[in-house]
């Protein structure tokens, strides 16, 4: 079955932070091209899904997010999709900032998660991150799910593992085949960490929204190949910052989201086949954490839909994208405070195969 996909704005307002105890909202932090992103679910539990870089600056950002934005005093679940340091870095900082409950990870590499022989900076973060201050560690495989609250009244609620260190969920009992499959080549082997990343999928009622780390072009190929493991999506995390090492067209066609949203850096991501990707799903609306200013200029097309313009260092004043879907779950709305943009879509029906 085939459905526009055009957004459909609303006239409501966004809820306050104060209104928002029904709401599950979503907020992706300026790691200025790092991975961090904040959710807050509608009985008020915080999920962060990676830290940023080690150094002071992506912490401070994320606790601040957390703390006056969010409203947040703690954090219940850091999860840690792999173990590159501008996604797990900050785990050693941040707890000085805001205390951190449960840490889920793919398990400690007893070495360089690239296989590097000398891995300075890796040997350095990684004893840090062996000693962060946290309430409880916790692996997490395919199929795991994170325990979280729901309350009374409020649609079903779940974020759970779809894969972890090129292992993914079995598929349905009679699933079909993907009608896509075989319509994209495979790249060279990617013996990075990156294709070993943990691959979330959070479901509140009909709403749907796909986090993948930084997970690269044959794992993503995997996931969807022979059949779709993920099912369509209305919100998609854009892998890897949007850089073209990741992105297959397959696992984008497969998810075919609604809205896009790419936490990316001045001058990394926004990859020009990552873009082309996008731009092939009917209606998607891009939106970034970062203009693009290299010379290439792949952007979104609406300049309002990009949280920081220009390249300002330190200066940047690292605005925040957010999304939040209704307490009924059956719309969301993407809103980019420092442009004043906020449009509201409509949450598609369940067609996924098995549900």
């Amino acid at each position: 079955m085939k459905f526009s996909l055009a957004p459909l704005l609303f006239a409501a307002v966004l809820a306050t932070a104060s209104a928002r105890d029904k709401t599950l909202d979503i907020y992706w932090i300026d790691s200025e091209g790092g991975g961090s992103t904040l959710l807050v679910t509608p009985a008020g539990e915080s999920i962060l899904v990676d830290t940023g870089n080690p150094g002071g600056r992506d912490p401070q950002r994320i606790a601040k997010v957390a703390k006056d934005v969010a409203g947040l005093t703690r954090l219940d679940h850091v999860i840690i999709s792999h173990f590159h340091i501008d996604h797990f870095g900050g785990l050693a900082e941040l707890p000085a900032l805001i205390p951190v409950g449960v840490l889920y990870d793919k398990g400690f590499p007893e070495g360089s998660p690239d296989g590097k022989p000398q891995d300075l900076p890796w040997s350095v973060n990684s004893k840090r991150y062996l000693g962060a201050q946290v309430g409880k560690r916790v692996v997490l495989a395919a199929g795991d799910t994170v325990p979280l609250r729901v309350p009374d009244g409020s649609p079903a609620l779940q974020l759970r593992c779809l894969g972890a260190n090129q292992r993914f969920i079995d598929p349905t009992p009679g699933q079909p085949q993907n009608p896509l499959n075989g319509t994209v080549p495979a790249k060279p082997v990617d013996s990075s960490d990156n294709a070993n990343s943990i691959v979330l999928l959070l479901q509140f009622g009909d709403f749907r929204f796909f986090n993948g780390g930084d997970l690269s072009w044959n794992s993503e190929a995997k996931l969807v190949s022979s059949v779709n493991l993920v099912g369509l999506v209305d919100l998609y995390q854009v892998n890897h910052h949007g850089l073209e090492a990741s992105n297959n067209p397959l696992l984008i066609r497969s998810l075919e989201p609604t809205v896009a949203v790419m936490n990316n850096g001045p001058t990394k991501g926004t990859g020009k086949s990552a873009m082309d990707a996008l731009r092939s799903i009917p209606g998607i609306q891009i939106y970034q954490i970062h203009e693009n200013i290299r010379e290439d200029k792949e952007n979104t097309s609406d300049p309002n839909l990009i949280a920081n313009h220009g390249n300002l260092g330190d200066s940047c004043a690292a605005h925040y994208i957010q999304c939040t879907v209704a307490a009924d779950a059956k719309h969301y709305t993407l809103k980019v405070p420092s442009t004043g943009h906020a449009l509201t879509y409509v949450t598609r029906p369940r067609l996924n195969w098995g549900e």
